[in-house]
């Protein structure tokens, strides 16, 4: 048996820290964060720009507008284990996978509508 069945039989059994996920969602990701001999938990906030699935290579990029108007985007292993949690604030509603269009938006043009259910 190789790294990736055994990666793939533990992924069987759902962890209960990563919700369902989409495009347009915005999330906090709780990132385990190590420095030297210490270590914390980051949160990074943002909408999710692009998610690819894939049983072990699954994974994410989340997109925030920091400090000045600066767009910084993040990838995440999905299946990671410096993923601590993450919690979704709220879904949008967006017709497109990837949302790669939101990097020459700016302001209120970059808004998605909420998606109430």
């Amino acid at each position: 048996m190789n790294l990736v069945q055994s990666l793939e039989r533990q992924m069987a059994k759902p962890n209960a820290n990563i919700p369902e996920l989409q495009a347009g969602d915005i999330v906090k990701v709780h990132v385990h964060i190590v420095e030297g001999d210490r270590e914390r938990i980051q949160v990074f906030q943002g909408t999710i720009i692009r998610l690819r699935k894939g049983s072990v290579n699954a994974n994410f990029t989340v997109r925030r507008v920091a400090s000045h108007g600066v767009g910084v985007e993040r990838t995440f292993l999905l299946y990671s284990p410096r993923i601590d949690k993450i919690e979704v604030l709220r879904h949008s509603k967006v017709r497109r996978a990837q949302l790669y269009f939101l990097r020459d938006r700016r302001g209120k043009a970059a808004r998605l509508k909420e998606l109430r259910k």
